[in-house]
């Protein structure tokens, strides 16, 4: 087999190398089944009991309560953008969009087709480097409810504190933080995330919805981009994407065994505070690009005195096994994406490696 590299992708993201081994096992012949992983239907009782499993790991995890609907759906977070709104908006056919990088006006994009978006805060104007802070919103009572990313992949911002909206609906993409940390689900109407970042592989987005708002849902919609048509099937309305839920029920049971949600995000915070020191240390020659205390623990974002420096740290990291770390076409620079399954020991390689490379020009 040969060697794995450091995978520093924002997404396909790294997988714990457990659930990867478990996953090649299953992968020719499931026990007991004699057929893959690939092959099983998604109604027989096999596909049912690592369903299920899959579904009580999320639930066990996030302290999810029998108020909220989880469903496993496909499309990402990109076609969320568009089920929520039409979904949630009305009878008042009004929202609130906080704006804090490229998936949010994402987001409000698609939210402006199907009513009228009030834009409740906004950092595009200090290309954002930071997330509004509470004072700043403005936000509509009459709203039908609030949606804000919780993680700003591309720019390296996350949120530290849930948006105080009242009695609004809160809805939040965490494509790219779920399962970092613990989360209050209560605080929630619905979440959403793409499953590529922290939970399993592309091609699968988990949805968690609080069961009133599925009263929302018209049923003149178009009946797939129905949550309640969804809610009702137990996500299997058509055939589900079998194999990344497969992998989802391997992930929770890696992440119940080493310590749950608290456990994570007490090393993503070590892995996250060992390479943002280095950044802070070295004297200016690398530079963080947003507030500290909007940081990211997923993706950490940073630039060098030039594009020409940029390019040659990039090309000499690449082959030296340290992959991904280009930054979004949008913005330049780096970003190293240290999700879960990222080991600390990659985090320290990268640290000596950027010291060197320091020292060399």
């Amino acid at each position: 087999m040969e060697k794995r590299i450091y995978n520093f992708s924002a997404g396909p993201a790294i997988l714990p190398e457990e659930v990867l081994l478990e996953a090649q096992k299953d992968l020719y012949t499931l026990p007991g089944v004699g057929m893959s992983i690939l092959e099983i239907s998604h109604r027989s009782k096999t596909f049912d009991a690592i369903f299920q499993n899959a579904k009580n790991g999320i639930r066990t995890l996030l302290n999810i309560n029998d108020n909220y609907e989880i469903l496993f759906l496909q499309g990402g977070a990109t076609l969320q953008f568009s089920m929520v709104p039409l979904n949630l908006m009305p009878p008042k056919n009004k929202a609130d969009y906080i704006i804090t990088g490229v998936w949010a006006k994402k987001a409000l994009k698609e939210a402006k087709r199907a009513g009228t978006v009030n834009i409740a805060g906004s950092t595009e104007a200090e290309n954002f480097v930071r997330v509004p802070k509470q004072e700043e919103l403005k936000l509509d009572p009459d709203a039908s409810y609030v949606h804000f990313t919780s993680n700003n992949t591309i720019y390296g911002t996350e949120w530290k504190f849930e948006p105080e909206v009242g009695n609004i609906p809160l809805v939040c993409d965490m494509s790219s933080d779920f399962f970092s940390k613990k989360v209050d689900v209560n605080k929630y109407a619905l979440i959403y995330a793409g499953a590529q970042k922290n939970v399993g592989p592309s091609g699968v987005v988990v949805v968690i919805i609080r069961k009133d708002m599925l009263e929302r849902s018209s049923e003149n919609l178009h009946t797939y981009l129905n949550y309640k048509i969804h809610a009702e099937n137990d996500s299997l309305y058509n055939t589900p994407n079998t194999f990344g839920i497969y992998i989802i029920d391997l992930v929770t049971k890696w992440l119940i065994k080493n310590g749950g949600l608290d456990g994570m995000y007490k090393r993503n915070f070590e892995k996250a505070d060992i390479l943002y020191k280095a950044i802070d240390e070295s004297d200016g020659f690398y530079k963080g690009t947003v507030h500290n205390n909007c940081r990211s623990l997923m993706n950490v974002t940073f630039r060098l005195p030039n594009e020409e420096l940029e390019k040659k740290i990039i090309d000499e990291a690449t082959k030296a096994g340290f992959s991904g770390l280009k930054g979004h076409r949008s913005v330049g620079g780096l970003r190293a994406s240290i999700y879960n399954a990222f080991p600390k020991q990659g985090v320290e390689a990268l640290v000596q490696f950027m010291k060197d490379f320091k020292a060399r020009n």
